[in-house]
């Protein structure tokens, strides 16, 4: 690695362009994405050179043991007033890891008086000490957190409509091969196998970065998702989290995950129970769920969805690095790769009827690996690792040929090869220049 420093200039410019906005700043994202990083040192350092003064920035690290008692909401608000200086300056209030701030009773509330509908309202939360900090004038606040339930699903509601979300995600190919200081296929391989976890990336050699990233599921990811959840089960947990890894990138539901479980004499479980756990490690951000979505039919289907690692270096760790599997992973890094530009993704279904070997006509369902939804318009993007031959070419395309409509449709490939387009339009273009140029995606300049 050529540098220890990733700029992630993009989310810094989204910090620094929400400054002052009257919203509480919400960074959220898998553990060690580098939230704390972002917000505390380039972040930071933006005000520090921006003519803010040291003690005009009040840091609190719920993570840290010596934080342990500002974990009780009253605490932490006394806490953060008595460090903010009078005056007329801005101060900027950065929490860290705000979602390990727990509830406590309200004072003067007797549970059993209130009910079950109102039974929020007895309860103080970091969201009420929020709220609160963003009434006092020139205090401009930023927390982070990792936990999508908590933060992400309720920004709306628990703050009225005054909270901003910046996701956060692992390095995305561009910022790994801007750093690396690798041959693009060379750091693509790499990326590939050890994924874009920032730390991770670091590690002098292939050992220690194995050693971390498995580190990270037992000693922080299980534990977060068992205390959160308060699971007794630590086999279950485990086993969910196995299948899940081995099946990223098919189509699957509970259903199905609990009959594999059971045929590989693993777990007994039911619907409902595995329906859980996948929304555990959900609100973790451990994995990403892409529903299915009906091109011609222009509705969302309940069942089955796939499911997406975070980071497929995370996963390729999980399974101790024995199911490499090129085809997968790469259809994983582009779907990382398109939600974290932002955009809606959906996995499409085309329905075609056809006549089968008795004659008869059939419905049929073709899949479209992506639906990218970038506004007004749709993009549709289909990963084949390897396009060899005519067969192999109309195989990978009869869905986008299916779909009926005029949007952009586009093959990613494996390697480096520049975007040409067929007789019918359809752009082929290979995975590196496709993660490294955004505007191949929508077409700019063509």
């Amino acid at each position: 690695m050529k540098k220890t420093e990733f700029g992630r200039e993009g989310y810094l410019k989204s910090l620094v362009e929400r400054k002052h906005n009257g919203l509480v700043k919400v960074v959220t994202g898998i553990r060690r994405c580098g939230k704390s990083y972002l917000l505390s040192t380039l972040f930071k350092r933006h005000l520090l050179e921006s003519g803010v003064r040291e003690d005009h920035i009040v840091e609190v690290n719920l993570e840290d043991k010596k934080s342990v008692p500002l974990r009780n909401p009253n605490l932490l608000y006394e806490h953060i007033l008595k460090r903010i200086p009078k005056g007329k300056k801005w101060t900027y209030v950065f929490v860290d890891e705000i979602q390990l701030c727990r509830k406590i009773p309200a004072p003067g509330v007797s549970l059993k008086d209130v009910l079950p509908e109102d039974r929020d309202t007895a309860f103080i939360t970091f969201y009420d000490i929020l709220n609160e900090l963003m009434k006092i004038p020139l205090v401009d606040v930023y927390v982070t957190g990792s936990n999508s339930r908590m933060l992400s699903k309720d920004i709306a509601t628990n703050f009225r409509d005054r909270g901003f979300e910046i996701r956060l995600y692992p390095l995305t190919f561009a910022e790994y091969y801007k750093a690396s200081g690798l041959e693009k296929a060379e750091a693509f391989d790499r990326y590939l196998v050890w994924g874009g976890m920032p730390l991770a990336v670091l590690e002098e050699n292939d050992k220690e970065r194995a050693r971390y990233l498995k580190g990270l599921f037992e000693k922080v990811y299980l534990n977060d998702v068992r205390e959160r959840n308060r699971l007794r089960s630590d086999h279950i947990s485990e086993c969910v989290l196995d299948e899940l890894c081995s099946v990223v990138g098919s189509l699957t539901n509970p259903h199905k995950l609990v009959k594999a479980l059971d045929s590989q004499g693993h777990v007994k479980t039911t619907d409902r129970t595995l329906k859980k756990y996948l929304d555990y490690f959900e609100d973790a951000f451990l994995f990403a769920r892409a529903d299915r979505y009906d091109v011609r039919g222009k509705r969302h289907l309940e069942y089955p969805k796939k499911y997406y690692a975070t980071d497929v270096g995370l996963r390729n760790a999980r399974l101790n690095f024995r199911q490499i599997d090129e085809a997968h992973l790469m259809e994983n890094v582009i779907y990382n790769e398109l939600v974290a530009r932002g955009y809606g993704v959906d996995v499409g279904v085309v329905e075609i009827r056809r006549r089968n070997a008795a004659g008869e006509n059939v419905l049929s369902h073709l899949e479209i690996d992506f639906v990218v939804n970038t506004g007004m318009r749709k993009v549709y993007v289909q990963s084949a690792f390897m396009v060899h031959d005519d067969d192999k070419r109309r195989q990978e395309t009869a869905s986008l040929r299916a779909s009926g409509d005029f949007f952009r449709k586009i093959v990613v490939v494996s390697g480096s090869r520049m975007p040409v387009y067929d007789e019918d339009g359809i752009v082929y273009v290979g995975v590196i220049p496709f993660l490294l140029d955004p505007s191949i995606l929508e077409g700019a300049g063509e």
